[in-house]
């Protein structure tokens, strides 16, 4: 079974092959309108349950575009509108869809829930963004940057700001697409240990520091995210620690020249970074964002073995 949960669970050749797959299919849609199929259809009949315990836009809307454009559907739950919110165990939803649906996507409050999901499911299930790790996006990240023009090898990226789920996968990938990594995050709110040890142990150049100057520092990309997250609830005391992260104009600039800025999105413009450097000329956010529907066309493509 071809789930795809997290980034170091993956072979580094199926994770290329994956990002290969997402080039050529963008390359292939382009001229044609948005809901046209694409001229394979090779989800034709294919139907994919997301099931969703937090709200989304990006993930919500990728998943379900990329399944009409490759001619399947979708069928999109949540816990009040699904028997998950009156009790139903994961378990047995997982039994239930396998025989109704062919794969599963799941966007959930714990990684424990997924790993619940996939130990039950007779189908492919995806990590749709969990507590833990954010897989999708990083490979909608990773291909942005690509079709810039930077070669992951050897590329220097630096994270500014929280040491969360979105980190976590940039960490996993660092190893299979050998990139340096060095993440400025402030005291408690650092990434999580075991995962940069196992990255690590691969051979992934990680580094992780308090101060973004020495992050950004010719850096060829930098990364952020937002400062509260679903479900954080010491706003006050984040919102402290993270003001020396803001990526600004004055932090983009002791990066390379030609350094891209990502953020998955949505942006609290204002906070973790400027109005300037969103909307500069290194900014590669909304191509980020459309990437999200190509790298899943790869993913699902790849989970259904197509």
């Amino acid at each position: 079974m071809r789930h795809f949960l997290d980034l170091d669970l993956i072979a580094p050749a199926d994770l290329r092959s994956i990002l290969d797959e997402a080039h050529r299919m963008k390359k292939a849609r382009l001229g044609q309108p948005k809901g046209m199929a694409d001229k394979d259809a090779s989800l034709q009949g294919h139907i994919l349950a997301m099931i969703f315990e937090k709200s989304s836009t990006r993930t919500r809307v990728s998943f379900d575009v990329a399944m009409r454009q490759m001619g399947g559907s979708a069928v999109i739950l949540d816990t009040h509108t699904s028997q998950l919110g009156r009790g139903e165990t994961i378990a047995d939803t997982s039994r239930v869809l396998s025989r109704m649906v062919d794969a599963i996507m799941l966007r959930a409050n714990s990684h424990k829930s997924l790993l619940e999901m996939a130990k039950w499911a007779s189908v492919p299930v995806i990590n749709g963004l969990t507590d833990r790790s954010h897989p999708c996006q990083i490979m909608a990240d990773l291909q942005t940057l690509e079709e810039s023009g930077l070669a992951l090898k050897g590329a220097r990226i630096a994270w500014v700001g929280d040491g969360n789920n979105v980190l976590n996968s940039f960490i996993d990938a660092a190893s299979a697409f050998e990139y340096s990594l060095i993440a400025a995050c402030p005291n408690g709110f650092k990434p999580d240990a075991k995962t940069v040890e196992n990255a690590r142990t691969k051979g992934a150049r990680i580094e992780i520091t308090d101060d973004a100057n020495i992050a950004a520092l010719s850096a060829d990309c930098v990364v952020t995210d937002t400062w509260v997250s679903m479900g954080d609830e010491n706003v006050s005391q984040r919102m402290q620690a993270f003001a020396p992260y803001q990526v600004n104009e004055e932090l983009m600039a002791k990066a390379n020249a030609r350094a891209i800025f990502l953020h998955c999105l949505p942006a609290h413009r204002g906070d973790e970074v400027t109005n300037a450097v969103m909307d500069g000329a290194n900014s590669l956010v909304f191509a980020e964002a459309e990437n999200r529907i190509h790298a899943q066309k790869a993913i699902l493509r790849w989970c259904l073995e197509k």
